[in-house]
């Protein structure tokens, strides 16, 4: 019986020692176990570079992208709504929201054609001004290089809404609130093209008007929406008076705007 037991006790404690080698030996790095680890190394160091130059950060690409919520653009303010600075005999028509509509609906597209090349050219001479405010149709007052003027739109005549002692006329408002739209359209920003006089005998600024970065006068615009008259008798270059006669041509053969009262008395 005391030598079984011996005999037990001898062969538990090989077996921990067997158990304790074969442990020692699943823990010791062999060759294969130490090419994995540095191969995991080489792929971590290989990431740390390439975050550095890309400048991402690992922790914030796997952040869920905020919800983007979609805001209302902000209304455009005019510089009618600014205070003003001086005294100017006349006054502005109001500008309502349904000016913000085209007056004429899908023909507005049609009016705004390509330009010949040599009224590109005339663009590229003119002088670039900041609109303030549009007084009527035809008239502007912007600030250019020799300060705050008062600008005559040169071949288009728009009909009477602020002219002292005189009706407001047919499509007058109509006129107004297309220009007003446009110029607030272009950012209050507009090149002026001098042809022929400089000046009228009241004084203003005569202007062919480009609004923007348009090809296509505002002048020409409003003549061929039915919106003015073309005023042909006045000194000015022959090429714009043929764009602006070939356009009230098309706003008298489509019924446009003032072309439709003779049609209707």
């Amino acid at each position: 019986m005391k030598e079984y037991k011996e005999k037990t006790e001898s062969e538990r404690q090989t077996t921990d020692e067997r158990e304790k080698e074969i442990l020692t030996e699943s823990t010791r790095p062999t060759p294969k176990r130490r090419w994995e680890k540095r191969t995991r190394l080489i792929l971590l160091a290989a990431v740390a570079i390439l975050v550095g130059w890309t400048g991402c950060n690992p922790v914030e690409l796997e952040r869920p992208e905020k919800s983007q919520t979609s805001t209302a653009a902000s209304p455009i303010v005019s510089p009618e709504q600014e205070s003003r600075s001086g005294n100017d005999a006349e006054s502005d028509v109001a500008f309502t929201e349904g000016d913000q509509q085209s007056v004429w609906g899908e023909r507005e597209d049609d009016v705004r054609q390509t330009s010949p090349s040599f009224e590109i050219e005339r663009i590229a001479s003119g002088e670039r001004v900041r609109i303030e405010r549009v007084v009527d149709g035809d008239t502007f007052i912007v600030h250019s290089s020799n300060g705050r003027e008062r600008v005559r739109l040169v071949g288009a005549n728009t009909p009477e809404t602020v002219k002292k002692n005189w009706p407001v006329e047919p499509f007058g408002p109509e006129a107004s609130a297309y220009t007003k739209r446009r110029v607030a359209q272009a950012g209050y920003v507009a090149t002026l093209v001098t042809d022929g006089k400089k000046h009228d005998r009241y004084g203003r600024r005569l202007a062919f008007v480009y609004l923007g970065s348009d090809t296509v006068s505002i002048d020409e615009e409003l003549v061929r929406n039915g919106l003015a008259e073309a005023c042909l008798q006045y000194e000015f270059s022959r090429e714009m008076k043929d764009k602006l006669a070939a356009a009230e041509r098309l706003a008298k053969a489509e019924n446009r705007g003032i072309h439709s009262l003779a049609r209707n008395r």
